[in-house]
């Protein structure tokens, strides 16, 4: 957004006429081309600033949510898992069974569920735990990982199901199965 408003700023300021031959638009001219100058360079530094931030919260180790026990709640008339604290489940297509394929700044965006997670009311598949590559334990659902998704703000949403994002769809995790996705 930075970026829009900088460059935006920019193109004013390159769109604005010079006055030409008169020492006052000579000056004028050059007034602009240096504010141009330094203004870019102003935007470049902080746009980098804010690309190494970016990367390097992506790029540290994956946080996990807690797997605790494991409900069935109601989001738009469909069932679907939920952690302890009533966040929608989500599996990932890429991922195999026992496997997961989310790693690093995925990882950042669709944090795992810690497991060994236990089976609460509604849950009837088979619950059990995987060892991802950092060594940490993450709970599955039928042998799919499960995870959280940073998009849903509070319980109750499903904001991340039938996104195409990290190299694949993300689904939520229905009380019938995996095989079961909304539109």
């Amino acid at each position: 957004m930075i970026e829009v408003a900088a460059f935006a700023a920019l193109a004013g300021l390159a769109a604005m006429p010079a006055a030409r031959g008169r020492a006052g638009g000579r000056l004028l001219a050059r007034f602009r081309a240096g504010v141009a100058g330094v203004s870019i360079a102003a935007v470049s530094v902080v746009a980098l600033a804010v690309l190494g931030a970016s990367v390097a919260a992506a790029g540290g180790p994956a946080t996990t949510t807690p797997g605790g026990t494991l409900k069935t709640v109601r989001i738009g008339g469909v069932m679907v898992l939920a952690d302890a604290n009533g966040r929608t489940l989500y599996w990932f297509a890429p991922d195999t069974a026992g496997r997961s394929a989310c790693y690093g700044s995925c990882a950042a965006y669709w944090p795992p569920v810690k497991g060994p997670a236990t089976a609460g009311p509604g849950v009837t598949g088979t619950l059990s735990v995987l060892t991802r590559s950092d060594g940490s334990v993450q709970a599955a659902y039928d042998g799919r990982p499960l995870y959280t998704y940073v998009g849903d703000s509070a319980p109750g949403q499903a904001n991340g199901n039938g996104l195409n994002l990290n190299g694949g769809l993300w689904h939520e995790v229905t009380a019938s199965g995996l095989a079961m996705v909304r539109p």
